[in-house]
């Protein structure tokens, strides 16, 4: 009878939950990678064919340097590439890959636009200048149907205010040369009102990545939302 070793046997959480805190870059990116997918440490190591163990490994040890093969079959059963698990396509563009094969182009339904809206995350803010239209990316949320994001005075999204704005947000997926992107167009204003500010700063989704003392919320109530899907 074959005996069990301590590494070969796990208890699983949820798809959603990590029971330790991954140490490394490698690690961050198995686990953000499989919760994104649903899929629980024991789900994935099956795919790629692997002790359960060993991806626990590789998940919580900041050291661990997997081979090559290694790698293969974990951005395949992560249906994603190795340079994106390692890290080499981080200062990279989305989309330098290959169009798939047979690509069909959708238009998504204002439902599938909100409800992708509401994803929270990075957006791209398109504002006018006087030298002409500046694109910046922010970090937003979704409340009450509009769209808000925190920013600072002398900032660029704050020209935002009291102007007629674009907002794009989209996700790519280099591995199957697929994605969706969602545009907004509408008036934007600063929010002055305490309570309407103290309800955003309770309801956000995450705080600016760009750090520092951004205290300016800044509001988008949506006039026209379309969206467009590439699937293979």
């Amino acid at each position: 009878m074959a005996t069990q070793t301590p590494a070969d046997v796990t208890t699983e959480a949820p798809a959603d939950v990590v029971l330790e805190t991954p140490l490394g870059d490698l690690g961050r990116r198995l686990v953000a990678r499989r919760v994104k997918l649903g899929l629980t440490r024991r789900q994935t190591a099956a795919r790629a064919e692997m002790a359960t163990g060993y991806l626990r490994y590789l998940e919580e040890h900041p050291g661990a340097a997997p081979g090559s093969g290694v790698l293969m079959k974990l951005a395949e059963a992560l249906e994603t590439t190795v340079a994106e698990l390692t890290g080499g396509a981080v200062d990279l563009p989305p989309g330098t890959g290959r169009a798939g094969h047979a690509p069909e182009f959708s238009r998504l339904r204002l439902g599938e636009c909100r409800a992708l809206l509401a994803t929270h995350g990075v957006g791209r803010l398109a504002v006018p200048t006087t030298s002409g239209p500046v694109i910046v990316p922010v970090n937003y949320s979704v409340v009450d149907d509009a769209i808000v994001f925190r920013t600072a005075h002398g900032a660029t999204p704050l020209l935002a205010a009291g102007c007629q704005v674009g907002f794009e947000v989209d996700r790519i997926d280099d591995a199957f040369s697929q994605g969706w992107s969602v545009l907004v167009r509408g008036p934007a204003r600063e929010v002055t009102d305490p309570q309407e500010r103290r309800r955003y700063t309770e309801r956000a989704h995450s705080t600016p990545w760009a750090g520092g003392s951004r205290s300016v919320w800044v509001r988008i109530d949506p006039l026209s939302v379309t969206g467009r899907r590439i699937t293979v």
